[in-house]
C-alpha cells in the first residue's frame, strides 16, 4: 500500500508538470526521501528497536543545532519556513527518543531517553525555537500518556482527527471563513504575509481545480509571492500548496499519504505506546506543514519515513520469542538407545 501511495504522489507530480510546464523535482525528491527513510527505519528498527531510534533522536537534535539553514535565529534575510523545519525535525527527534525509551526492557535506560527528550525541548527553547519545544513537550506528554492506552484505535483516530483540524483551519483562515473575533489574533500569530499567501494558493487552486498551475510554479503566479523573495516561491502549507500547483487530487495525495502513515502505526506489530508515540510526533509533523513549509526541508522528509519505519518494523528479538521450541527428533521405531 505505500508504495502504492509513494508512487501515485511521484507519477501525479510528473502528468501536472508535463500538462502545466511545472518542476516535479522538489515533489520527486520528497517522496524519495520518505521512502529511502521509511527503508532505513524498517532495517533499523528491526535489527536495533532501543539504539536505532536513540541514535535517529541524537542525529536530529545534532541537526538541528550545528546546520544553520534549519536554525529559526533572527536572520532577517533567511527564507520563510526554516523555523519549522527546526520545530519539525525536533518533534521526530523527541518521537524518536520516546520511542526507544518504550522499547527498552531496563528502566534506567527508559528513564535516561526520556531525560533525552526533555533534553531536547531544552535545546529547542535554547535554540529560540519556542514552536519546536512546545512540539517536543507535547510529544513527551502524548507517549507518556500512551503508556496508559489500551487499545491504539481511538488514539489513531484522534491524531487523525487532529491532522484533520488543523489543515481545515488553515483553509478557513485562507477563505476568510473564521469568525471576526478569532480572525485578528490568528492572522496577527501567523502574520498577514503568511496569510496572503495562503489566499493566493487558494485562489489559485479553485481557478485551476483539475491539474493546478504545475509543480514549483506557485512563485511565478502568486501576487504575493512575487515581489516578496524571503517565501522561496512557496506558500507555506503543504496542502495549499499541492492544491495550487498539483489540484484537487493532489491535495487528496498528501491526504492519503498520512492516512497510510497513520494505518501502517495502527497495524504495527509494535507495542501501543510506541505507536502512540510515533503517532503523536507525526502528527505535530503535520500541523507544522499545514501552517508552515517544513515538508520542503529534505531533513524533515527523511525524518518523517525514519521514524514511521522505526515504528512499524517487527524487531527480530520479537520473532525469535516467539518461534516455537523445537521438539526433538527421536529414531524411527521409538528409542533404543542404550542404557
Amino acid at each position: 500500500m505505500g508504495v502504492a501511495v509513494l508512487g501515485a504522489c511521484a507519477a501525479w507530480a510528473l502528468i501536472t508538470a508535463a500538462a502545466g510546464e511545472g518542476r516535479p523535482e522538489g515533489m520527486l525528491l520528497a517522496v524519495l526521501a520518505v521512502a529511502a527513510g521509511y527503508a532505513v527505519g524498517r532495517i533499523g528498527g528491526a535489527l536495533l528497536p532501543v539504539a536505532a531510534p536513540c541514535a535517529g533522536a541524537l542525529a536530529g537534535v545534532g541537526l538541528a543545532v550545528t546546520v544553520p539553514h534549519l536554525a529559526p535565529g533572527p536572520q532577517i534575510t533567511a527564507p520563510l519556513g526554516h523555523a519549522g523545519a527546526t520545530t519539525a525535525v525536533l518533534a521526530l527527534s523527541a518521537g524518536a527518543a520516546c520511542c526507544a525509551a518504550w522499547a527498552a526492557s531496563a528502566r534506567a535506560v527508559r528513564a535516561a531517553l526520556r531525560l533525552l527528550a526533555v533534553g531536547i525541548a531544552v535545546t529547542a527553547a535554547v535554540l529560540g525555537s519556542a514552536a519546536g519545544c512546545l512540539a517536543a513537550a507535547a510529544v513527551l506528554l502524548c507517549s507518556l500518556a500512551a503508556g496508559r492506552v489500551r487499545r491504539r484505535g481511538p488514539g489513531v483516530a484522534v491524531l487523525a482527527v487532529t491532522a484533520a483540524g488543523v489543515t481545515g483551519l488553515t483553509w478557513a483562515v485562507a477563505g476568510d471563513a473564521v469568525p471576526e473575533g478569532f480572525a485578528a489574533p490568528l492572522e496577527a500569530r501567523l502574520t498577514s504575509h503568511r496569510v496572503d499567501l495562503w489566499r493566493d494558493a487558494l485562489g489559485l487552486a479553485r481557478h485551476h481545480a483539475g491539474l493546478g498551475v504545475g509543480p514549483g510554479r506557485f512563485g511565478e503566479l502568486g501576487a504575493t509571492a512575487l515581489p516578496s523573495p524571503s517565501s522561496g516561491g512557496k506558500p507555506h502549507s503543504a496542502p495549499l500548496q499541492l492544491a495550487a500547483e498539483q489540484g484537487a487530487v493532489g491535495a487528496a495525495l498528501l491526504a492519503l499519504a498520512f492516512g497510510w502513515l497513520l494505518y501502517a502505526l495502527w497495524r504495527s506489530p509494535r507495542a501501543t505506546p510506541v505507536v502512540l508515540t510515533a503517532g503523536a510526533a507525526l502528527t505535530a509533523v503535520a500541523a507544522v506543514a499545514a501552517v508552515g513549509n517544513a515538508l520542503s526541508f529534505t531533513a524533515v522528509s527523511v525524518g518523517t519515513g525514519l521514524l514511521a519505519g522505526l515504528a512499524t518494523a517487527r524487531p527480530f528479538a520479537d520473532d525469535a520469542a516467539r518461534r516455537p521450541a523445537r521438539t526433538r527428533r527421536t529414531r524411527p521405531g521409538g528409542d533404543r538407545s542404550p542404557r
